[in-house]
């Protein structure tokens, strides 16, 4: 049996129409594969770690108001204060809305324990140092509502400090944990 031109070229189209070729990359695979809205985690908000947090957040802006309400500039060891308070306040807003909105999750690739202690050991330590140096600096020869406000703000860096030592420690336990496996 003899076929016509035009089944020959219907077989054809047939044969091509279910031949799908497609290429990614795994980078795209990645950031493909996940959900588009943001997940909102509110039970990290009752975790240890999550208080600590939020802590850090409305203590560090005590820190840094007090501070600010001043002539802190005619002093330059308030102006590393500042830099320390402001800095660690930003970056601890920052990781919390990466926690609460689990955004750790769909970048994979950066090794979250081992950042989470470096900024909680680093925050520790600087912040010990400028609560430290502040404490040093405040002194009953300045005007009463410069001392007074400072005053407060070193006890506030204190506390901060405690609390960038206990998520340090968290974050520690968590690093371990996750190299020993």
């Amino acid at each position: 049996m003899e076929q016509l031109p035009h089944e020959s070229h219907q077989q054809q189209e047939r044969a091509s129409s279910h031949t799908v070729t497609t290429t990614s990359s795994s980078f795209a695979a990645t950031f493909s594969s996940s959900s588009s809205t943001l997940a909102y985690d509110k039970e990290f908000l009752k975790t240890i770690p999550g208080v600590l947090m939020v802590a850090e957040i409305v203590l560090g802006l005590l820190v840094w108001t007090l501070i600010a309400g001043t002539e802190y500039f005619l002093y330059p060891v308030f102006g590393w204060i500042m830099f320390v308070a402001v800095f660690y306040w930003i970056l601890t807003l920052f990781f919390l809305i990466i926690y609460i909105t689990m955004t750790y999750t769909r970048i994979p690739q950066v090794p979250w324990t081992t950042v989470g202690l470096c900024f909680n050991g680093s925050a520790l330590l600087l912040y010990l140092i400028a609560a430290i140096s502040e404490a040093c600096a405040v002194t009953q020869e300045l005007d009463s509502h410069s001392y007074n406000s400072w005053a407060a703000s070193s006890f506030f860096a204190f506390v901060v400090t405690s609390c960038y030592g206990g998520n340090a420690y968290f974050s520690f336990v968590s690093w371990r944990s996750r190299t020993l496996q």
